[in-house]
Order: structure tokens, then sequence, then C-alpha cells
């Protein structure tokens, strides 16, 4: 049986400049260090450090397989490292993803977000990281949707035969901790009732149901952790990632960005409070600006190559195609933003339970009167 190679993208905020803008170069080297130290150990075989925006992102390929806690433990440690370091320089926020202090064998329910794959390599193993900052898992159900479900995004689907059987969606339905598995196309309504609603049900991972790739083994991963759920309170937006495999019996790179072209509304932006659209970037625009954002996602392309990570990646959105996408973006967070503190732009009163709403309620909690 072929060995097997575990790709992880484990994320946290831990500290940045200047607000909510971007991770400190000293931060950075200090993750870089630290997983150097894991790989002479042997813990993981290869990594690489990445940002999107605030969050320190760690990308790592290992032989251990998914939630294995010495690579868990090795993320919390790295993490760890960086608030120390946040701490020293005064950065903002300076470890505010790790919400407990000690380590419990993984990372999920601590803080960080998560999406590992476990796979048997293809004699060509191309993968997207997508990191998105400033807005929640959900954000993701879209995009992801269109990649594996939407013939108008991804002609593979009508062209590639492999294709045709389509893909298999694990759903998570986060408030009630349970999921569910929907074919499509034949379940494709069934699926679009669930995701529509991206704040309670999201998108964790895709099968292929050809036999291209093993029935059992994801093509695509996303986190789903929401630091408000295990908080009790507003921390801060959950900002995931997400893992997809490309090519060969699966929808192309081309087809995996194409998703990306237009920039749908999240929820997010300032305080985690406000709908808004998603911006794509590459490397030099890998920050969050106006009100905190708008919500952004980086991409990073690579090539994994026996447990290795082939560098240096691909910047996925560092392209002219794009820019009509991020100037829509523009226009449209000036048409959100003109709504103020008004909805539809304020996210709607159930979504703001872990904000300071329930504060003000309970402060006139005995003025009101009944007008019946």
């Amino acid at each position: 049986m072929a060995e097997k190679t575990t790709l992880s993208a484990i994320k946290a905020d831990v500290g940045s400049i200047a607000g909510h803008q971007v991770v400190h170069p000293d931060v950075i080297e200090a993750a870089r260090a630290s997983l150097k130290e894991a790989v002479s150990l042997g813990v993981i075989e290869d990594f690489y450090v990445a940002t999107a925006g605030d969050d320190l992102q760690l990308l790592m390929t290992h032989r251990r397989g998914v939630d294995n806690p010495k690579v868990h433990e090795t993320a919390w440690l790295t993490f760890q490292r960086g608030t120390e370091v946040a701490k020293e320089l005064h950065l903002y926020g300076a470890g505010q993803d790790l919400l407990v202090d000690a380590f419990s064998g993984n990372v999920r329910g601590l803080g960080p977000g998560s999406a590992e794959i476990e796979m048997v390599e293809r004699p060509s193993e191309p993968v997207a990281i997508f990191m998105m900052d400033k807005t929640e898992p959900g954000a993701f159900n879209l995009p992801i949707f269109r990649i594996f479900a939407d013939p108008f995004n991804s002609a593979g689907l009508v062209i590639d035969t492999a294709m045709h059987m389509g893909f298999r969606f694990e759903v998570w339905d986060i408030e009630e901790h349970r999921r569910i598995f929907l074919n499509c196309p034949e379940q494709m309504y069934d699926l679009l009732a669930f995701i529509g609603t991206k704040g309670r049900f999201v998108i964790k991972r895709v099968y292929a149901r050809s036999n291209k790739v093993p029935k059992d083994e994801p093509i695509a991963c996303i986190s789903t952790d929401k630091l408000s759920q295990i908080a009790g309170k507003y921390v801060g937006k959950d900002d995931p990632v997400g893992i997809v495999r490309a090519q060969s019996g699966l929808p192309g790179m081309g087809e995996i960005l194409e998703a990306w072209a237009w920039p749908f509304l999240v929820s997010g932006w300032n305080r985690g409070s406000h709908n808004g659209p998603l911006m794509v970037v590459g490397q030099k625009d890998n920050r969050t600006a106006r009100f905190d954002g708008p919500p952004r996602c980086f991409g990073l392309g690579f090539q994994i190559a026996n447990a290795t990570l082939v560098k240096p990646p691909v910047d996925l959105f560092d392209d002219p195609s794009f820019e009509p996408a991020r100037r829509q973006a523009a226009e449209l967070a000036d048409y959100m933003r003109r709504h103020g503190p008004f909805e539809p732009h304020r996210l709607p009163m159930d979504e703001m339970e872990y904000t300071t709403m329930p504060e003000l309620m309970e402060k006139h909690k005995g003025k009101w009167e009944d007008v019946r």
C-alpha cells in the first residue's frame, strides 16, 4: 500500500502591526525557526510559513495523518513562540486566537483553525491553499460549490467524463455539531438549501465519486472553527483556510480560480459584524485596510512531491484578470458602507449575539413599555 502524505494548514492570529493589518516579520521568522526545528526532529517533512492579513498560516507536510497530536502540538508551540514575540513588540491582539493556556492533543476547540487532507500522492499533485481574513468559514460555501458542482464555472463537469459522476459534499451544522453527506448533481438543490445559510451550514470536505481518487480521500477541506462559539463572546471572525486539489479528473486550477472572479458578499469585515464583498488579492495587497477590510482572500499554489512542498509557490491571485473583481469589490464596499449601522450592511440581530448587543439589551431591560 502506498505511503500517504498529509497536508496540514493551521492558522491563528497571534498579533499584528497597527491594529488588524499584517503579521510582523519577527513573528514570521519565529514561526519558521520553530517549524525548521520540527523538521529536524522528524515531526514534519516540510513547511511553508504564509500570512493572510493579521493571521499566521502554517502549511506543513508530514506522514502522520490528520489530527495528529505531535503535528498539532508543533503548531500550538509555534503559535506560542509567535505570541511571545508579539508581546515583546506590544503588537495588537497578541495571542488572541489562543483561547486556552494548555495544549490538549489537538488545536480544534482551542482557537486556531485547521484544514488537513491525507492523500496517496498522484503522479502529479497540484494543490491550492486559500487563506481568508475578516470573514467566517461559510465564506467558502459559494466558491467551493461553484468549483465542484456548477458547470457554468467548471467546464470539466461537462467536458471531462471522469467528472460526470459529480462530487460528494460533507456539510457540517456548526450549531448542532452534526454533519450530512450530499451527492451532486442529484442532491444539488438539497445542498444549496443548506449551504445558503452560510452562518450555520458549512462545507467541510468534498470527495470525488469517480475512481480517479480514492472515494474516502478528500479533495477539498475547509477549516470550520467558530471562535465565538468557543470563547462565548466576540473574539474576532474566524478567518478560515481551505485546501483544494486540482487536475486529473478533478477541476483544473483555472476552473478553481474562476470561482473567485467576482466579489460575492460575506459576513465579517469590521468588528466581525458587517456584510461586505470578498476581495481576492496577491501577496503585495495581502492585508486589510478600509473598515478593517474589505474581507480578503489570498491564495498559494503548490506541487506536492514525496511529502514536500515544491517551492516557490504560485501567487494565485496576482494576475490582471482579477482586477475587474477587485474594482467591483471596491465599488460594492462603497455601496455597503453607505448603509452605516443599518442592515443589510450590519449583520442581522441573531448574528450579533456575541457582540455588545446582549449588554445593550440588558442595560435597557426594564425600560421597554408594552404597547398591546
